[in-house]
């Protein structure tokens, strides 16, 4: 596009985000027709997350719904929370008591959790939300603004916050701290137009608009109201809301306006950092009647700026004076500017800590009835933020940390989150020679590194006898395990409640920096022609991050022999990952096609039904003996001559086979629902367990029998002309071509598997 284009594009960005300021009138009628642009701060929160509806997740297992506004889905998931859907979840809940004023209303939520784990982002992602969502039509917010000038003659001191008073259309002065438009309206006439909005409200949680203006506003309508009843003017509130000195405009949410963050970093007087501050040069000009006028009030804390939305105290730890004398805040919606000038707040508490304010909170515990903090421990609602425990979230987590990527995984299925999980990742660094070279995180490298964290956050008490930390992984990660034709379902395990998945274990920011360090190191090894030294293979990982343990200061002594010793389990299911890549590589010309495994499952319905089956003739014709014997020997592997009477009659574990194993897995699916228009290549074949086998997995015998020359221990460099040279060519390139290896990383993760391979070929 050229420069104008993007010029017009912004135009209508702000002309789409901003309306023109109406009158108080302009704007009853509008929450009339559209009532939930009048919702208070905790029902517009709600509806804010509500509104990006939600999307179906497996976590720890099992199938979840998580809110997406919790992806970050306005910024293209920029700041999207990874995992923790439980907890957003409750958090949800406990928002939808607090709108609905279901008991919940005096508190304040309290996000708690290690470092790492998601609470930042929840922090960024409900900035970004509630911004994008104040720009659409459902979700604009409004406030009031006030113009003096003129109604009390040439001597009127005027409205300010800064050094000098604001003339002409600048006369317009916006409030401070976002105070709802209703709230101008006396609270008798005010309680009548909230009971209409509801009436007119579809939801069941009802919209509520107490309190009053704030002080700074509460002063432009005194001075007007004055001015009007000295001139005896009958209709005094209309004259007063009149538009020339009251008009309603929409502002779009952000930190300060609507949203108040206090930082571990800022400082100052406990008033100042909750409310603001007085400004002394102001106070002599704007003199009020013998007291302070609350126009020359700074209006920067935190619950003023938050006043209408949200209010988050970062870091509470390091705020742990404030809580307390935020006690009264959540139920009684009141603070103090000073001792004779309050205001009304209306705004969602959150507060956001590490583990140490707990440690902070329990500290006279043991005091039992006398300890001085149990009323802030009771205000406060506790949401624990833990460690990720699924493999793909903590892959994709891990992709975000390294790179700009910031898009969520929405897969349909598990084979395509399991592709996204196993990826290659591609980065350009610049070397200390000042040269920039492409490192290859090798396909499996970023999965290696995010399983072996995450089997450090899981609790071995209650994995069943059989299985290891690894397959817990698995079953949170996807919900069941394969074993040959057996599925284990995550509901087959009695899992225990009071675990502690996710509360300790191997953070991210670690992995992180382990594999960043890696990029800048080449690796010690050679090729005349691939640049395999920019290779970081998963085993180069998952040595650095288990050699890295002793010296990093986040783990405990304990904790560094735990997560030593399970850094075994998980190379030893990588590697399985990348034989499993070499041998597909290997035998992918030898595979059966799709339409002769639906072949085989059509005459083995015919054949356990009695039915016949039509040919391309058209004509019917009995199911074809030869043609199931064929195939469950020389593609399943399962049987013998042997097994078939008389040259082709299925023998009785033939038959059990075919019943249990194909009929009965595939009827699960569609077998019992069929129509008329019925056929088996509706069906997908790769949902049976044993078909599944069949289509994408062979093992080193098939390779042994398919190719009778081959020899791994030749593969480093094979001689040229041998059967095993041409498997080694065929192999790399369909490495390239089906799972994304470059030449270098298809190199270097076949030698790895054939060397172990050559160990038991004889």
């Amino acid at each position: 596009m050229a420069g104008h284009d993007y010029i017009d594009a912004a135009d209508t960005a702000l002309e789409e985000t901003y309306q023109e300021p109406m009158s108080l009138g302009e704007y009853v009628d509008l929450v009339l027709e559209k009532p939930q642009l009048a919702s208070h701060a905790s029902k517009y929160l709600l509806s804010a997350i509500e509104a990006a509806g939600t999307r179906a997740v497996i976590e720890e297992g099992e199938e979840k719904e998580r809110y997406r506004f919790f992806d970050d889905p306005h910024n293209d998931g920029e700041h999207a929370i990874l995992g923790n859907t439980d907890t957003l979840n409750r958090f949800v809940d406990d928002l939808r008591s607090i709108a609905a004023s279901r008991g919940k209303d005096e508190k304040i939520i309290w996000l708690d959790g290690p470092t790492a784990t998601g609470k930042s982002e929840l922090k960024r992602c409900l900035i970004n939300g509630l911004r994008e969502y104040s720009k659409t039509d459902d979700g604009r917010r409004y406030t009031v603004e006030w113009n003096v000038a003129g109604a009390g003659g040439s001597g009127s001191s005027g409205m300010t916050y800064g050094d000098q008073p604001i003339s002409d259309e600048d006369d317009w002065y916006e409030s401070p701290v976002q105070s709802h438009p209703l709230t101008v309206f006396p609270e008798e006439v005010r309680a009548d137009l909230i009971a209409e909005i509801n009436d007119r409200l579809d939801d069941h949680v009802q919209i509520r608009v107490e309190g009053d203006l704030d002080p700074f506003c509460r002063e432009a309508y005194e001075f007007l109201e004055e001015q009007y009843r000295r001139q005896e003017i009958e209709d005094l509130f209309s004259a007063v809301t009149d538009p020339t000195h009251l008009r309603i405009k929409n502002f779009v949410v952000d930190v300060g306006r609507g949203i108040g963050v206090l930082h571990s970093e800022d400082d100052g007087s406990p008033k100042e950092r909750l409310v603001g501050s007085w400004m002394a040069g102001m106070l002599r000009e704007l003199d009020s009647r013998g007291r302070k006028n609350p126009q020359a009030f700074s209006y920067d804390g935190v619950l003023s700026q938050g006043n209408g939305l949200l209010t988050i105290v970062e870091d509470a730890a390091q705020h742990a004076d404030l809580l307390q004398k935020l006690l009264n805040v959540p139920d009684e919606g009141k603070v103090k500017l000073d001792k004779g000038i309050g205001m009304d707040i209306d705004t969602q508490m959150i507060i956001i800590s590490n583990p140490d304010l707990e440690a902070r909170l329990n500290q006279h515990a043991d005091r039992e009835g006398q300890d001085p903090l149990k009323a802030l421990k009771r205000r406060l609602d506790k949401h624990e933020f833990t460690y990720l425990t699924n493999l793909s979230l903590e892959a994709q987590l891990l992709r975000r940390e390294l790179t700009n990527e910031t898009e969520v995984w929405t897969a349909q299925s598990w084979d395509e989150l399991e592709s996204w999980i196993r990826e290659p990742l591609h980065i350009h660094v610049r070397d200390s020679d000042a040269e920039v070279n492409e490192k290859e995180l090798a396909p499996h490298a970023i999965e290696a590194a995010g399983l072996y964290a995450v089997v450090t956050r899981l609790d071995d008490e209650d994995v069943p006898n059989g299985l290891d930390l690894v397959d817990k992984a698995m079953l949170f990660d996807r919900g069941y395990l394969q074993e040959g034709d057996e599925r284990i379902e995550m509901d087959d395990f009695e899992w225990d409640d009071s675990a502690d998945d996710g509360e300790g274990g191997i953070p991210v920011t670690y992995t992180r920096d382990v594999i960043a360090d890696l990029l800048h190191v080449e690796q010690d090894r050679y090729h005349a022609d691939l640049p395999v030294e920019h290779v970081i293979m998963p085993r180069d990982i998952l040595n650095a991050m288990a050699e890295g343990l002793v010296d990093a200061p986040v783990f405990s002594g304990s904790e560094r022999v735990e997560f030593e010793n399970q850094v075994v389990a998980v190379k030893n299911h990588v590697f399985s990952q990348q034989e499993d890549d070499v041998l597909r590589a290997i035998m992918h010309d030898k595979r059966v096609d799709e339409e002769t495994v639906e072949e085989y499952i059509e005459h083995v319905y015919a054949w356990e039904a009695d039915e016949q089956i039509e040919n391309e003739r058209g004509e019917l014709e009995d199911p074809d003996p030869l043609k199931m014997k064929v195939f469950e020997i020389e593609h399943l592997g399962r049987f013998s001559e042997d097994n078939y009477d008389g040259g082709e009659d299925p023998d009785d574990a033939v038959e059990e086979f075919r019943t249990n194993k194909i009929i009965t897995a595939l009827n699960r699916h569609a077998w019992h629902n069929r129509d008329e228009e019925f056929q088996i290549s509706d069906v997908n074949p790769k949902e049976i367990p044993v078909i599944k086998s069949v289509l994408g997995t062979h093992d080193w015998e098939d390779v042994r029998r398919t190719y009778e020359d081959f020899d791994p221990r030749q593969w480093d460099n094979p001689p040229s002309g041998t059967e095993t040279a041409a498997v080694k060519e065929a192999t790399l390139e369909n490495m390239t071509e089906m799972f994304d290896y470059t030449e270098a990383s298809a190199e270097l993760t076949s030698r790895h598997v054939m060397s172990q391979v050559s160990y038991k070929w004889d």
